[in-house]
């Protein structure tokens, strides 16, 4: 049985992995929905810079091939000066934005490094023609010979180198942008599977935490109002039938008494008569039955206030297995005290060993032939009226054929009996003594293999005060 205190620890570690889920989820949620901007981000970005690099190389080697063109036609000093001046700023320019030299390059992707280290290589060598063709000294091309024309077929050359170049950078950036789209579709997938999993988790959490909380406490709570509602319905029953019976049984003992003198008279006029002797003597035993059962019915219709006084368990046990076991041996039944710590209660002598009588008659006829009946005292911690109380639990154990299921169910039910000439009051009157005591009578069969029945009684007194009135009895 889950006590409150480990019901408690259990529910408090489930509420804690309960926040520590929550608090996974929403970090994860947070990392995922900061990562997948990152990814955004750096998509459009890498993309429109990358490009826009490319693009503006190939402008700016459009212009300066433009601007030595008309240099070499008009061989103009300023034509010159603005070629060198335009040069000058798309080489720094390109100096600024090498991946190799600018760590905060878009152009992050070893083919897009490779592409334009070359590319800022064979510009140096692109400026290095330009300059061979305003160094050779020729006239301009307006004023001289077609064949002159030959004079920028190198420079031609790399300007061509240039272009190509600047395609293979474009290339080499499409491939690195198509390897980005396929990491950032892994790292989405690898983000979706942690919320999948996480939401999982925290469903798994919540599922589990339910059925705790049904289990321990709803399930429990549950079966407790079925069972007191149970108890309650019994009770009603009970008070009704007991002030009905308690009627009847003293409507029943008025005849009886009458019967009783009559049958007295009777006895003393047919002294002589043998065969009118043993009818009286059967109608007497009759009558004897029907006081026996009034008795009986007025013990459950009104039981009557316990007057308690501290006893011990072992003496309760001694003095009932001395009473009983004579005639349960003649039977085959051994009736057994088991060695136990010697507990005290405050009971009711007389009631508590009428309640032990009975619950030891029930257990010798519940043995076919030779068997065993035990007793024995055990502590326990019980629910008794709601409460959590230390008990003494006094049982009565037999080794019989144990209770039917049909039987059990009306065990505790006044008239109900399987006995041929039983009044099926002796359990519901022990109940009802143990109830006066402020206990409960509780027993555990299993078929085949015995029936255990347990008086449970708060304890009155401890050992060691127990231990104490013993050794103050001792002295005197």
């Amino acid at each position: 049985m889950i006590t409150k205190s480990q019901f408690g620890v259990r529910l408090w570690i489930l509420i804690a992995a309960l926040f520590l889920a929550a608090g996974g989820i929403i970090f994860g949620l947070g990392f995922a929905s900061r990562r997948i901007k990152q990814l955004e981000d750096r998509l459009t970005a890498s993309q429109m810079e990358g490009f826009r690099l490319a693009g503006e190389i190939r402008q700016g080697l459009a212009n300066l091939n433009h601007s030595l063109l008309r240099y070499t036609l008009l061989r103009d000093s300023k034509l010159w000066e603005e070629f060198e001046q335009a040069s000058t700023s798309l080489d720094h320019w390109i100096d600024s934005h090498d991946p190799n030299l600018n760590l905060q390059s878009p152009l992050t992707s070893d083919l897009e490094r490779k592409a334009f280290q070359e590319l800022n290589n064979a510009y140096d060598e692109y400026r290095a023609a330009a300059q061979a063709v305003h160094s050779n000294g020729l006239p301009a091309l307006v004023n001289s010979d077609s064949k002159l024309y030959a004079q920028v077929d190198a420079f031609d050359v790399q300007a061509q180198r240039m272009s190509d170049l600047v395609h293979k950078l474009a290339d080499a950036h499409r491939k690195a942008e198509a390897g980005f789209l396929i990491s950032a579709n892994t790292s989405l997938t690898n983000i979706q599977g942690v919320l999948v999993g996480s939401v999982m988790m925290l469903l798994t959490l919540v599922g589990a935490m339910g059925w705790v909380i049904y289990r321990d406490t709803i399930a429990p709570l549950r079966t407790k109002l079925v069972h007191s509602q149970t108890l309650l319905e019994r009770q009603e029953k009970l008070v009704t039938l007991g002030t009905l019976a308690a009627g009847i049984a003293h409507e029943i003992r008025n005849p009886l008494t009458s019967l009783k003198a009559r049958l007295y008279t009777l006895e003393k006029h047919l002294q002589l008569v043998p065969a009118a002797k043993k009818d009286t003597d059967i109608i007497s035993a009759e009558i004897s039955r029907l006081e026996r059962i009034v008795q009986d019915v007025l013990s459950f219709a009104r039981p009557s206030d316990p007057r308690l006084e501290t006893m011990a368990t072992e003496t309760l046990f001694r003095e009932v297995q001395g009473l009983m076991s004579p005639n349960l041996e003649n039977r085959g039944v051994q009736l057994v005290v088991e060695s136990s710590p010697e507990f005290f209660i405050r009971a009711d002598s007389g009631h508590m060993k009428q309640v032990v009588i009975n619950l030891v008659r029930n257990a010798a006829e519940a043995i076919d032939g030779a068997g065993r009946v035990t007793l024995r005292t055990r502590a326990g911690r019980v629910p008794l009226h709601g409460v959590e109380t230390e008990a003494v639990i006094l049982e009565v154990t037999d080794n019989g054929k144990g209770i039917s299921p049909e039987v059990e169910k009306r065990l505790f039910d006044p008239f109900f009996s399987t006995k041929e000439t039983g009044t099926g009051l002796g359990l519901p009157i022990a109940a009802r003594i143990i109830d006066k005591h402020g206990g409960m009578l509780q027993y555990q069969t299993r078929a085949g293999y015995g029936t255990t029945f347990g008086i449970v009684l708060p304890r009155g007194i401890n050992d060691s005060a127990g231990s104490a009135n013993r050794d103050a009895t001792s002295h005197h």
